[in-house]
């Protein structure tokens, strides 16, 4: 797959991806919230990793830089 998140949006993913697992181990998020807000976070991280959106494809959507 052609990669189609940018390395802003990367940095950015990875952070709300901490941010969340803080949530989640400080106990702020409990029960089923935590579950969703954890599989948030750990879609956030692979999609930053691996550099590519499946919901980006579908919408169209590219923050990678033209060259």
């Amino acid at each position: 797959m052609k990669v189609n998140v940018g390395f802003t949006d990367r940095i950015i993913r990875v952070l709300v991806a901490a941010l969340i697992a803080g949530l989640i181990a400080n106990q702020m998020a409990i029960g089923m919230g935590a579950i969703v807000l954890g599989v948030i976070a750990v879609v956030f991280i692979l999609t930053s990793v691996v550099g590519v959106c499946p919901l980006y494809t579908l919408l169209g959507i590219n923050t990678t830089p033209k060259t």
